[in-house]
């Protein structure tokens, strides 16, 4: 069985009296990520690493931040996508295993609907959806709360 590995980075900065979307669901929070579409930097990180993974370049290349086809879109739309193009080319989603790093708000409570949002976008079970949460000592943009990464790694598996 042939299998490959991708990761993905994203970072957008936090911006005052913005929505916060994060894993595919709307968080409470002072601050929210910019960005062309709903700035979602968990879901840009996964897409990057599925794309990657696939060799099917990165999630500017599909959903260019110069296009307004792409303005204020739900990034839940993007990894759909994402998803049925690794599809198209022979491989399944094994794994994912997720970081997001970020001071506040925390993400502890919501891992379980994020988990439960990501996981049917992508075609695989809840259990396979990994995803942890940091801060950075409030050392760097992250820690000063100007803004919020993500990382993520997945496994594909040919069809």
């Amino acid at each position: 069985m042939k299998i490959r590995v991708g990761m993905g980075f994203d970072v957008h900065a936090l911006e005052e009296h913005r929505d916060f979307f994060l894993g595919g669901i709307k968080l409470a929070s002072t601050k929210g990520a910019v960005g062309h579409s709903d700035a979602d930097v968990l879901i840009h990180a996964l897409c990057d690493a599925l794309l990657g993974a696939a060799n099917l370049r990165d999630i500017g290349h599909h959903f260019s931040n110069t296009d307004d086809k792409w303005k204020g879109m739900d990034s839940k739309f993007f990894l759909s996508e994402v998803t049925r193009l690794v599809r198209e080319k022979g491989w399944a989603i094994g794994n994912v295993d997720c970081t997001v790093c970020l001071e506040q708000p925390k993400i502890n409570p919501h891992i379980a609907a994020m988990k439960k949002t990501l996981a049917p976008l992508m075609a695989i079970d809840e259990d396979d959806v990994s995803i942890k949460a940091t801060t950075n000592e409030r050392l760097g943009y992250v820690g000063r709360e100007e803004g919020v990464c993500a990382y993520a790694v997945v496994l594909l598996q040919q069809l």
